[in-house]
């Protein structure tokens, strides 16, 4: 039987033109996403997959209202991650956060033109809710050397064209991160500039019913990921060789082989280096009967943020007592705080009725107590009341905001850290913990 190129094409040809998750049902997909094996294992676990078009068109709405309703003409975004947030392209992620050649304009009708590398255009093309590329925001100094300013006269005047078009006769225009030449260029134009991350943190507090169904896949592949790390651990280190390095590299492996994008940061330590925490990943040959403390930072599955944390005693010994009360007290402190988490809380009331680490715990105690995640590490942030500032975070929980809360129990000068965190949604009359990931049953007591 003669195969049709019609249907060697199709990733699924019994699907029809599209996949579950409303994308081309093609080898020739544009945009990131997952991979035939997330797939599968989403299938097996009872998944329903985010409609990415009823997705994108949600993200475009929300960010076109809160534009709207601070009175502003438009946002101009430079940081890649409210670009993603904005229109679900990408285009060289990592290398953008340090070289921003990427903008994009939301203008407050809904137009909404992007400037992108000049020989890529075609990255956002398959999103119709952009409705031009350009190129020509590239403002930095090692790609337009000692005329950045001549490229910003020029990129600024479209920008004013395209708001005298779209948002004419208003000249508040929002900008989250720029370079200089830039700035200076939008206001010789007659624009004032506002306080874009303001709008772009505040849009992407709420998640959309697809942005949620898009984050349970993409924890369930990070899970899975962290999964198959802990048995290579628990297996490799026995033996003397595995290093901290080569423990991590699991992690990041698996999360690429389910269409995940990148790790943010380098946090797996062992043993005393666990203490203090925020050393990086490293060479450290690990050994047996140490502790091993992670934080993933992982932008998963449809650029997901999943930022969970745990600590594994990794030996044929028991884990010492001071560990395992540490490990305890940790637990009790996210399950408390996680408690006081509902709709209408006040973000500051949290902070003031949080669950007390002991006294030798407080020197070293995580830099905030919960933090909001998305596609990033992203508003609000939740601090302990030594670290409040009054005002800072003055606003309500709402229905679809998802927390991190965390825990960093580490003794002052000790030899250890625990390191707990879960990924908690807020629903309408409360909150799921969306983490299931099992905390280890020695260090716990259990076992």
């Amino acid at each position: 039987m003669r195969d049709h190129y019609r249907d060697i094409r199709k990733i699924d040809p019994t699907r029809g033109d599209r996949t579950a998750d409303n994308t081309p049902n093609d080898q020739d997909r544009v945009e990131i996403g997952p991979t035939q094996l997330a797939f599968g294992e989403w299938a097996k676990a009872g998944l329903q997959l985010p409609d990415l078009q009823a997705m994108r068109r949600y993200r475009w709405e929300r960010l076109t209202q809160h534009i709207v309703d601070r009175g502003y003409g438009g946002l101009l975004m430079f940081d890649p991650l409210n670009i993603r947030y904005a229109t679900d392209s990408t285009n060289m992620q990592l290398w953008n956060t340090h070289n921003p050649f990427r903008a994009l304009l939301l203008c407050a009708d809904g137009y909404m033109v992007i400037w992108d590398y000049k020989q890529s255009p075609f990255l956002s093309e398959f999103n119709p809710l952009v409705r031009e590329q350009r190129a020509g925001a590239d403002l930095f100094y090692f790609d337009r050397g000692d005329k950045v300013d001549v490229q910003a006269d020029i990129f600024s005047n479209e920008v004013r064209k395209l708001m005298e078009e779209h948002a004419p006769g208003n000249k508040r225009l929002a900008v989250d991160k720029i370079m200089i030449h830039g700035l200076r260029a939008l206001e010789a134009q007659g624009f004032k500039i506002m306080e874009g991350e303001e709008v772009t943190e505040k849009s992407r507090s709420v998640k959309g019913v697809d942005e949620i169904l898009a984050m349970r896949c993409a924890n369930h592949a990070c899970e899975t990921a962290v999964a198959e790390m802990e048995r290579a651990a628990r297996a490799g280190v026995p033996k003397g060789d595995m290093s901290e390095d080569d423990i991590w590299a699991v992690l990041h492996a698996e999360n690429i082989r389910r269409g995940g994008e990148w790790i943010e940061t380098r946090l797996l330590t062992s043993g005393r280096r666990t203490n203090p925490w925020f050393q990086e990943c490293g060479p450290r040959i690990v050994q047996n009967n140490e502790i091993v403390s992670f934080d993933t930072d992982l932008v998963g599955s449809y650029g997901i943020c999943i930022d969970i944390s745990r600590s594994w005693w990794i030996g044929d010994e028991k884990p010492p007592a001071d560990m395992v009360y540490a490990m305890q007290h940790a637990h009790e402190h996210i399950t408390a705080n996680m408690e006081l988490l509902k709709p209408g809380v006040n973000m500051q009331d949290i902070s003031r009725k949080c669950h007390k680490l002991d006294d030798n715990f407080q020197a070293q105690k995580y830099g905030c107590m919960m933090h909001g995640v998305g596609l990033c590490d992203e508003w609000p942030l939740i601090a302990y009341p030594d670290a409040m500032v009054e005002g800072a975070f003055d606003y309500e929980l709402e229905p679809g905001m998802v927390l991190c809360v965390e825990a960093l129990v580490s003794p002052e000068k000790g030899a250890f850290s625990i390191k707990l965190e879960d990924q908690v949604l807020i629903t309408e009359d409360g909150y799921e913990n969306l983490t299931t990931y099992p905390f280890d049953p020695r260090l716990m007591g259990e076992a």
